[in-house]
């Protein structure tokens, strides 16, 4: 390398980069730097797509005086053409001589693609190294193929970095990604990442296994790439500037998992207790892929929920008495042995909360179901020596159930001439953008609505309940209490159910604030050991009636859970 390169190469060595690079944007060089101004303080690695203005070497001067201001700062400069993902539309001629002009701005690093290398002129980019740090790198939009070969032909151009990223259509894609990473990080500076949402573990768990840093956005919406997380969300929620060869993952499993709450909630309760582990959303589309990846990655647990509740106790070795006698599993282990075996926390999740209201030994209780999750309310209730009557929309389902736990099949139609105790829903309708209602408001004739759907906060069917003056358990409770023990089953250690609660009763409040009301950028879980109810989260607008009922019922909620302690 030569003597100028070696300037900025010293800067930009594996050891003294930030784990998390934030990807920035704006409309214009203005609007790059105002985000950047907000950002410097807590992220002095930055990455500046200039591929997003109209003009990128006209805003070249003004990000100059911003890198003048922040000596601090390690930016990369990016301008990706449009035909390899990006929006700058210049020929690769164009690009080199923006990046070239960046560099002279102080830039310490830019990002120019393989696509653009192999059409330049070798000197060109010999020239270009000899100035700044060089990040080579390649994007698959599509797939993950084919790594070795495409990394082949980037090797024959000289760089600082290389940078390899794919698109994960399956969780064993990003098992792939870290191999690679794993087999290449000794020899050459590797950055590598899975784009999709089912490659957040390469986000998380690459820099684990070779990846220099990984690509965080400044906030929700001005993501660069698909599956992009936030910054913010990389640092407190999972925690990656801990993570590390001892770190254990852990992860919930299920088709959606979008909406999942559940790594907030787990990873808040590892760092409250001091436990190396971090806790993954897995978008698995197919039972074999979630075991294939918890095999290689390797997952020490498992949350497992819709719907794979049932087909996964076929693939456990063994399993606690309930989980048997269910016929569904939400907790799975990973022994050393490698072997998985199987538990059920659902059924603590749905009658700890009942019990503290009434008494279940001869309750009449409804089970509205008949998946997973309602064949743990079934069995557990029947269990306590609840009545527990079944119906489902599919009435072959429901009567099968029914059987099984020698219960009572009741017609639909049947619902609204009875009366009950308790009217649990343990179906998916009104979960998400689901605003439906699995009951008619003539078949609420019952003292206690138990709605285990806590995505939202507040569904239509808990509004309904409400209006006749029905008391509603919200699902949060259920959560909560289920999550609890899956911790504890997990770590040997009490779980912080009151810290738990609050951190997943936030996260519901902005799910149900509207977006023109939300902090610019989301709140992230508490850090320091005090009690949830002394922390003051800064004021919010005023929200409309309903939505601020809501968010009071909820609050309420969290300290009934924090309240309780988890059954044992």
């Amino acid at each position: 390398m030569h003597a100028v390169s070696t300037v900025y190469a010293s800067r930009i060595q594996r050891f003294r980069l930030p784990r998390v690079c934030v990807a920035v944007v704006g409309e214009d060089a203005s609007n790059i730097i105002e985000r950047a101004e907000s950002l410097v303080r807590d992220n002095s690695f930055m990455e500046f797509r200039l591929d997003y203005l109209s003009s990128p070497a006209a805003g070249l001067p003004k990000l100059k005086h911003f890198l003048d201001l922040h000596p601090e700062a390690t930016v990369i400069a990016t301008c990706r053409r449009a035909v390899n993902g990006g929006k700058f539309k210049g020929s690769a001629a164009s690009q080199l001589e923006i990046l070239t002009k960046a560099a002279a701005a102080g830039f310490q690093l830019v990002d120019i693609e393989l696509q653009s290398a192999e059409v330049l002129k070798p000197a060109a980019l010999a020239e270009l190294k000899d100035q700044v740090g060089v990040i080579l790198s390649f994007h698959d939009f599509k797939a993950t193929r084919k790594l070795e070969e495409i990394f082949s032909q980037m090797k024959e151009y000289p760089a600082d970095f290389y940078k390899v990223v794919s698109t994960a259509t399956t969780l064993y894609d990003n098992v792939q990604m870290m191999k690679f990473l794993q087999a290449h990080s000794a020899q050459f500076e590797m950055v590598g990442l899975s784009m999709g949402e089912q490659g957040i573990i390469s986000r998380v768990l690459g820099v684990r296994a070779g990846s220099i840093f990984t690509f965080g956005s400044a906030t929700r919406g001005e993501e660069t790439a698909p599956g992009q997380v936030t910054a913010a969300e990389l640092r407190d929620v999972y925690r990656i500037d801990m993570v590390d060869a001892a770190t254990q993952v852990y992860g919930v499993a299920g088709d959606p998992i979008s909406h999942s709450v559940s790594p907030i909630m787990m990873n808040t309760a590892f760092r409250r207790e001091t436990v190396n582990a971090v806790y993954v959303a897995l978008h698995a589309k197919t039972l074999k892929d979630l075991l294939a990846c918890t095999k290689d990655i390797p997952l020490r647990g498992l949350s497992i929920t819709m719907p794979y509740k049932q087909d996964i106790v076929e693939a456990l070795s063994n399993s606690d008495p309930l989980t048997r006698q269910i016929g569904a599993c939400n907790t799975v282990v990973r022994g050393q042995d490698g072997k998985l075996y199987g538990f059920n926390t659902d059924v603590a999740g749905i009658t700890f909360p009942l019990e503290q209201r009434l008494k279940l030994q001869d309750a009449r209780i409804l089970v509205v179901g008949a998946g997973g999750v309602a064949r743990a309310a079934a069995f557990g209730l029947k269990n306590k020596g609840a009545e527990v009557p079944i119906t489902n929309r599919t009435p072959d389902k429901a009567q099968n159930l029914a059987k099984q736990v020698k219960a009572k099949y009741i017609k639909r139609s049947d619902v609204a001439k009875s009366s009950f105790d308790v009217i649990i829903n343990a179906t998916p309708v009104g979960m998400g953008v689901n605003r439906q209602s699995p009951l008619d408001e003539k078949e609420l004739n019952t003292k206690y609505l138990f709605d285990l759907v806590y995505v939202p906060s507040e569904t239509k069917l808990m509004k309904m309940a409400r209006a006749r003056t029905i008391e509603v358990i919200p699902g949060l409770e259920m959560f909560v209490q289920q999550g609890a023990r899956q911790f504890e089953i997990w770590t040997g250690k009490p779980a912080p159910v009151a810290e738990m609660a609050f951190v997943v009763s936030k996260a519901l409040e902005r799910m149900a604030t509207p977006p023109n009301q939300e902090e610019e950028t989301p709140p992230p879980p508490i850090r320091t050991t005090l009690k949830p109810e002394m922390h003051h989260p800064a004021p919010r607008k005023p929200l409309a009636s309903g939505k601020k009922k809501a968010k009071i019922a909820l609050r309420k909620t969290a300290k009934t859970v924090a309240k309780k302690p988890v059954k044992r």
